[in-house]
């Protein structure tokens, strides 16, 4: 009897092609489409519509002769993803709603709701692949970058656990985006040529002060300028003192000078540098710190101001997360793995070191706009091993 998977078809090229190969592979394919928003009001022109989407995805369906159905998610979206980002923001940090979605949305909701259809599987089009081994008598599931080093997507799941990834499929991630748009060509799919989605998982490209305005109010505030060499950033602590280097400065308004206003704290995220809208200045402005709490921004002038980088961060306990469980550090350990900090950024050597208050990576060159809110993952080699929210 053939195996049953659900797919994730978004009404774009990477799920369609999903679908297809899985049908080729031999299994029994249902294709359903998850309506996470309804308010088109914040979207950027016709950037992501989701009715052209569902339509798209159900015209693929019927193309390869599967079984099609829509599943409206809207309101599990709004609590785990959309409430959960106007709490970060608010409190100024700037959350990873790519990630969150996969982990809250796609593997738990939606993987729940196509077990409750018979499935064994659920498939998403993103590039990763998965593999598996025995060790002590239990499977144990690896998380791997895809193949296709200009789409890796591997950090986007960061946070799935070894039960997720044991029902997880990722057909595409042995194969390159030209190849997967090649294959769309050649069996005629409607959504071949169609361009790549972009901006927040489901909700389309948004405007992000538009987004967050509607529930967190403009509120003038002052802009600072801190100069590079302001006594806050001469590093003397010793490379063992982990709480020391991964410290976010203390900044204050009285080590700069105000040079403009912004109209909420809330809206900016460190390393940020269009939206300001301040000129004049001999290099580029960026946003060095926030403080929502008393709504000022600080920012440093050059992509080589040193309140931009840091040498080390901190994950608390209850952020940190192991894709490999049996790989997890006791306190007091410490490990060598790659690292990194944002989407598509280069992985880095760094040195993971777990301590009773939680996980301090240091890295091997200061890094640049090490964000609160967003995921570090750690890599051995093109496994993703595990990851956690910068604090």
């Amino acid at each position: 009897m053939k195996k049953r998977v659900v797919v994730g078809l978004s009404g774009g090229v990477d799920s369609s092609v999903t679908a297809y190969l899985l049908k080729e592979q031999g299994y029994e394919v249902i294709g359903m489409f998850m309506k996470n928003w309804h308010d088109d009001t914040v979207t950027i022109s016709n950037e992501c519509p989701w009715l052209d989407d569902s339509n798209d995805a159900m015209i693929v369906a019927q193309h390869l002769g599967i079984p099609f159905q829509a599943i409206d998610l809207s309101k599990e979206y709004k609590e785990r993803i959309v409430d959960y980002m106007f709490a970060e923001y608010q409190a100024g940090r700037t959350p990873n709603p790519d990630v969150l979605c996969n982990r809250e949305i796609k593997f738990d909701i939606f993987l729940q709701a196509a077990l409750k259809l018979g499935a064994e599987y659920v498939a998403t089009g993103h590039y990763a692949r998965k593999d598996s081994f025995e060790k002590d008598g239990k499977t144990v599931y690896r998380l791997l970058s895809g193949k296709d080093p200009n789409k890796d997507q591997s950090y986007f799941l960061c946070q799935l656990t070894q039960e997720q990834l044991s029902k997880a499929l990722f057909p595409i991630g042995e194969l390159l985006k030209p190849e997967v748009r090649a294959i769309a060509k050649k069996i005629d799919l409607v959504t071949a040529d169609k361009k790549d989605s972009q901006g927040l998982c489901f909700v389309g490209k948004v405007h992000l002060p538009d987004f967050l305005q509607q529930r967190l109010q403009p509120k003038t505030g002052k802009v600072i300028e801190i100069d590079a060499a302001a006594s806050v950033f001469k590093n003397g602590y010793a490379a063992d003192d982990l709480r020391a280097l991964s410290a976010h400065y203390e900044l204050a308004p009285e080590q700069g000078e105000v040079i403009g206003e912004h109209k909420g704290a809330h809206y900016y995220t460190i390393g940020q540098r269009k939206g300001l809208n301040l000129g004049g200045f001999e290099k580029p402005l960026f946003v060095i710190g926030t403080d929502t709490e008393k709504n000022v921004i600080y920012t440093g002038m050059g992509e080589d101001h040193p309140g931009l980088y840091r040498k080390a961060l901190f994950i608390p306990n209850s952020d940190e997360h192991w894709v490999r469980k049996d790989l997890a550090l006791a306190v007091g350990e410490s490990k060598d793995y790659l690292t990194r900090i944002r989407y598509r950024q280069p992985l880095m050597g760094c040195t993971l070191h777990k301590r009773e208050e939680g996980l301090y990576i240091t890295f091997e060159k200061p890094q640049k706009s090490i964000t609160p809110g967003q995921f570090a993952a750690w890599y051995e080699g093109e496994e993703l091993v595990g990851s956690g929210v910068i604090s």
